[in-house]
């Protein structure tokens, strides 16, 4: 990496998107969640500013950039209080597969929407009984004639009721060996024998979450994205973008929180000075700090290997990344929390509903113990307990 971490480019777009956040805020989000409804004007409004499309390519009507920019934007507008989850899985996931294994006529049909907003696709892996082991997915696709067809179920999914596709994770059986590999389709909405039943959640999220059936669902062949023998290569150039995001996520969230308590604890006053001035409240939000601004040193790392093409080390990194952001997010929610004390908890500062959106990045998309597992084994070679 060169020694500057970000180019007057990226602080450009940092500053630009953090402008267009701090015009909806978390006052729009709180609002728009308290009416059941979707973020799409400040959606429509960061697509056609070419924030949503940023890490896609110009060809099909995106930004030509890569995951350092899109990330750039769900930070701030995470930090901004309004955060962009559809972002993690549409132009991220859904949209770099395509980008990097799509047919032209895949590109063509779905590249341009969803660099422009007007299309979103969902992205469908975890099920009831596999968690965060991909490899225990009974989803299957066979073979029939010229279709695939496929049965199984999913959960956790968000956004499928705005998406207009998912890129479901199913598995083909090789005709060689007999064990079944991961593959990719897109699914769209109204494919018959698609069905979806909303998850309530103790989340004050706008995107809602969903268990999905499939129960013989025939698709033409090119719903398939990728080649069938491509298996796992394919599948982690989606994962290792969404962990990332997942780490813009958590930082965004981090930040806006020890921004408000940082804020109350410069003016709360009980004695003679600020509670701010006393080390006890001040030595954990300067710690949170710290600890936010390491974890996006790695999100930058991942980002930057992911980017440059060297997936093995952007696979390391990127889970490295969301772990250490997902740990800074809940500790500087937390602490700012109890920097406010009972104003902490009430609708008016609006700090409360963090706790358990700060859970989020330590359990999704995979567990903090499951990237522990992946360091473990993968970067200091111990030996597997599964």
């Amino acid at each position: 990496m060169s020694t500057v971490l970000e180019t007057e480019e990226h602080q450009a777009l940092r500053a630009a998107v953090a402008a267009l956040g701090k015009r909806y805020g978390r006052a729009y989000l709180t609002r728009v969640v308290g009416a059941g409804g979707h973020l799409d004007e400040l959606w429509t409004e960061a697509a056609k500013l070419g924030y949503l499309g940023v890490n896609l390519p110009e060809e099909y009507g995106g930004g030509g950039g890569g995951i350092a920019e899109l990330s750039i934007v769900l930070e701030e507008l995470g930090a901004a209080g309004c955060p962009l989850l559809m972002m993690v899985v549409s132009p991220a996931i859904c949209g770099t597969v395509i980008a990097r294994f799509g047919t032209e006529e895949q590109k063509r049909a779905w590249l341009p929407a969803l660099a422009d907003g007007s299309r979103t696709m969902a992205f469908g892996i975890t099920e009831p009984d596999a968690g965060s082991n991909s490899h225990r997915i009974t989803t299957t696709a066979r073979k029939d004639g010229g279709d695939w067809i496929l049965n199984g179920r999913k959960v956790f999914i968000s956004g499928v009721d705005i998406a207009d596709a998912t890129l479901i994770v199913g598995r083909t059986q090789d005709a060689r060996s007999g064990r079944l590999k991961p593959c990719l389709f897109i699914v769209p909405r109204d494919t018959p024998g698609f069905g979806r039943s909303h998850i309530p959640m103790e989340l004050a999220a706008a995107e809602k979450q969903f268990e999905l059936t499939l129960d013989d669902v025939r698709l033409p062949a090119d719903a398939l994205v990728g080649n069938e023998d491509a298996g796992l290569l394919q599948l982690f150039a989606g994962l290792n973008p969404e962990r990332i995001m997942t780490a813009a996520f958590a930082l965004g969230m981090g930040r806006y929180a020890l921004d408000r308590a940082v804020d109350y604890a410069r003016t709360r006053q009980v004695w003679k000075e600020p509670i701010g001035a006393h080390q006890a409240v001040a030595h954990p939000l300067a710690q949170a700090h710290i600890e936010l601004e390491l974890a996006r040193l790695m999100m930058q790392k991942a980002a930057h290997l992911y980017d440059a093409g060297d997936d093995p080390a952007a696979g390391e990194a990127a889970n490295m990344a969301k772990y250490a952001a997902g740990e800074a997010c809940v500790k500087a929610v937390d602490q700012a929390v109890h920097t406010l004390g009972g104003n902490g908890l009430t609708q008016e500062y609006g700090l409360a509903s963090l706790i358990t959106a700060a859970r989020v990045a330590r359990i999704a998309p995979v567990s903090r113990e499951m990237i522990l597992n992946f360091v473990s084994h993968q970067t200091l070679g111990l030996p597997k307990s599964y």
